[in-house]
């Protein structure tokens, strides 16, 4: 087993130590002045990712409690809800609205296929009161990214609401929540923003907060109108995970500071590299070009060899940690994140290892092309 631990994997991701320090912090009260300071700073960074001007609200809780605040807030038993399929999670999505008590339409695109406006229009149209439009920014199981402004440029032409799952995506992919007619935006704190898990964020127009006022599903924990009770006094309804509020706050100072457009061009600039070093390695992606993620990349187990024996190989031996496919395609496909705290070194051990790994699996390849490609990635020539 290797000493030494890399984890490319799509959350938890790696922590930087400017956020570790910031969350070694001696804890303070969380109904103090300087509490409510710290959190009206992180409300305004948080605006600045978002691309709002909505409430922010910020939960101690994952990115599926995010998820399940959005649907507990506007779904009511009955009503009818169209979700957009694209992997693992916006099935699980979907079935968060089942839970609540809605008549679920799912359109299920494929895995490693993104949504088809074509389709989503007709869908629109067959069903003039849908209440609810579920999709997905990042497709965390399949490496698919989805044109969110495609969708809510659809989804608001109609009285429907669009909730955005953008655990996976917020921070490495730009998502602009008030151009592109987001009703309600998802995130959480373990991918792009580089913390641990336990935090989720959530962001609400007013066409949704109209249909939060009027919701009747019941809830408590998860409930909007208790954060907004206390939302002018820059507190939380509940107790918070303070020690995370101080890291989130490092991790959004990390991020302005390097610039959102250079954060974006940086995920952009690992994933082409990253793709190109599967492709020098004969390996097959499973996203297609138009919609590949710059969050992560899937990849197909290449022909005699299972992606889940590769994976336990390069982790074993290498010490870097891939993550399995989901679903109905377990066992089929591994997953490289190249997201928040990460950069082109990450990569090149990341594809140093996969090649080790191919060739003791008795994969038939020429050992050095997959970190070439990265390397002519990185130095412009391509």
């Amino acid at each position: 087993m290797a000493s030494k631990q890399y984890l490319m994997i799509p959350g938890p991701t790696p922590v930087p130590p400017k956020v570790v320090a910031a969350m070694s912090m001696p804890v303070i009260g969380h109904r103090t002045d300087e509490f409510g300071r710290m959190y009206k700073r992180i409300i305004e960074n948080l605006k600045k990712v978002f691309q709002t001007k909505n409430d922010i609200f910020i939960l101690t809780n994952t990115g599926t409690g995010a998820l399940e605040t959005a649907i507990a807030n506007t779904v009511s038993p009955g009503d009818k809800v169209l979700s957009l399929i694209t992997g693992n999670f916006g099935e699980r999505f979907a079935k968060i609205a089942r839970a609540y008590g809605a008549e679920v339409i799912e359109v299920c695109f494929g895995y490693g296929k993104d949504v088809d406006l074509n389709i989503l229009e007709k869908k629109l149209k067959e069903h003039p009161d849908i209440k609810v439009v579920l999709a997905t920014q990042n497709e965390t199981s399949t490496g698919v990214v989805n044109d969110i402004a495609g969708i809510g440029a659809l989804v608001g032409k109609t009285p429907a609401l669009l909730l955005v799952d953008g655990v996976s995506g917020v921070g490495a992919i730009e998502i602009k929540a008030d151009l592109w007619g987001v009703d309600i935006l998802c995130t959480a704190s373990q991918k792009a923003l580089m913390l641990p898990p336990g935090l989720a964020v959530i962001s609400v127009n007013d066409k949704a907060s109209r249909v939060v006022e009027e919701n009747k599903s019941p809830r408590f924990y998860f409930s909007i109108p208790a954060f907004k009770k206390v939302y002018d006094k820059w507190n939380t309804a509940y107790t918070p995970a303070v020690s995370l509020f101080f890291g989130l706050e490092a991790a959004l100072e990390m991020m302005l500071a390097e610039g959102l457009e250079c954060v974006y061009a940086r995920h952009a600039m690992l994933a082409q590299a990253t793709r190109a070093a599967v492709r020098a390695l004969g390996l097959k992606l499973m996203a297609e070009d138009h919609c590949a993620s710059n969050a992560l990349t899937s990849v197909w187990g290449p022909e005699g060899v299972g992606a889940d024996e590769l994976r336990s190989i390069i982790r074993k031996k290498y010490g870097v940690s891939f993550a399995g496919g989901q679903a109905e395609v377990k066992g089929k496909i591994f997953r490289i994140a190249h997201m928040g705290y990460c950069d082109k070194m990450d990569v090149i051990t990341a594809i140093s290892a996969l090649e080790m790994a191919l060739a003791q699996a008795g994969h038939s390849f020429q050992m050095g092309e997959g970190v070439k490609a990265a390397q002519e990635v990185f130095l412009g020539r391509v």
